[in-house]
């Protein structure tokens, strides 16, 4: 940005990005909606964006607008789906529907404010702040199980990348976080634990180097 030093990496940094163009992937959450805002778990219920959560979105996009993506992947619900819009609309992009990048499902949870979920379930939710990974709500998902499914459609991301292209995939808190640790080789509790969870409407890059792909910037958005 004009005015501003930029950073300039170091001997181990430049080796690490020297070759051919960096194939680039950014893991985009979803603006704000009204159970955000008031601590609502929603898992997979199908929530849209608050006006606060539009207003993130439009104004995220027209940065994201810069990195000249190629591809634009979204999940199925509204409130990803509405977020990644945002994005075609600026750069004229047809945003793929993928329900694989769907949250994680919270069983029992969802719909309950974080206090419910405290009283009615202490010793469950005891166990996530751990980093365990029992079932989110009783019947619902694992972030294993999140990964099982996301995996596969983060990875055909990947593949569709030519060098020194970029994508862009619009989900959400939970499986963005899992997914983006998955591609990088890093363990699921280490990421739950050490990883503060994307907020609404920021993203992480995660860009190819020489040997895999790597976090380049995590949760990283518009300054407001």
């Amino acid at each position: 940005m004009s005015g501003e030093t930029q950073p300039v990496p170091g001997p181990s940094e430049r080796l690490m990005r020297a070759g051919s163009g960096q194939r680039r992937i950014v893991v985009w959450r979803h603006g704000q909606t009204n159970q955000n805002a008031s601590g609502v778990w929603q898992g997979q219920l199908d929530t849209e964006l608050s006006e606060v959560g539009r207003e993130q979105a439009r104004a995220a996009a027209e940065v994201l607008a810069t990195y000249r993506p190629t591809l634009l992947v979204t999940s199925d619900l509204l409130r990803a789906a509405a977020t990644a819009d945002a994005l075609a609309q600026v750069t004229g992009l047809q945003a793929r529907v993928d329900p694989r990048l769907r949250e994680i499902h919270v069983g029992e949870w969802q719909g309950l404010t974080a206090g419910d979920v405290a009283e009615r379930y202490p010793d469950l939710q005891d166990q996530v702040m751990r980093g365990e990974d029992p079932a989110r709500g009783v019947t619902g998902e694992t972030v294993g199980q999140v990964v099982e499914r996301g995996r596969p459609a983060l990875r055909e991301v990947a593949e569709q990348l030519a060098e020194g292209e970029t994508a862009v995939v619009t989900t959400h808190g939970v499986t963005g976080r899992a997914l983006a640790a998955d591609l990088v080789g890093i363990d699921q509790r280490t990421a739950w634990m050490a990883l503060g969870g994307l907020h609404n409407c920021c993203w992480a890059e995660l860009v190819e180097h020489r040997f895999g792909w790597r976090i380049d910037r995590w949760n990283q958005g518009v300054a407001r």
